[in-house]
């Protein structure tokens, strides 16, 4: 049998070879991560990131956790995922933490209102 017509083996599962697998937390603590960030960023979006981070974080540390077992890979991923995690979680209390500053605020509220008031006086 040819090396090209050998059926490919998938890299980090654990085959009749014995290789490494990759911690399936780690791999969720990226997936997480990033949909946590790109939803923060999107600011509409924001409570679901900081939902997704607070998920991503603590599956981040199971993947590092995991990821010292003898067998088991995927300590890079886990970091990744939980730096992406961290930076979505931070983001994501900052934007609520200035929004209902903002709010809290009754002349920015005022400014607001007269700006959307001459806007739709604009309009018509």
């Amino acid at each position: 049998m040819t090396a090209s017509s050998e059926p490919a083996r998938s890299a980090g599962r654990a085959g009749p070879s014995g290789g490494a697998k990759t911690s399936a937390a780690a791999t969720f603590a990226l997936v997480f991560g990033v949909a946590g960030l790109l939803s923060v960023l999107t600011a509409i979006l924001a409570s679901v990131g900081l939902l997704l981070g607070i998920i991503g974080v603590i599956l981040g540390i199971f993947g590092l956790r995991m990821s010292r077992r003898p067998g088991v890979t995927g300590r890079g991923v886990a970091i990744g995922g939980l730096v992406l995690s961290a930076l979505a979680v931070v983001i994501g209390l900052a934007l609520a933490a200035g929004i209902s500053t903002f709010l809290n605020n009754e002349q920015a509220v005022d400014r607001l209102e007269k700006r959307v008031t001459d806007l739709r006086d604009k309009l018509d």
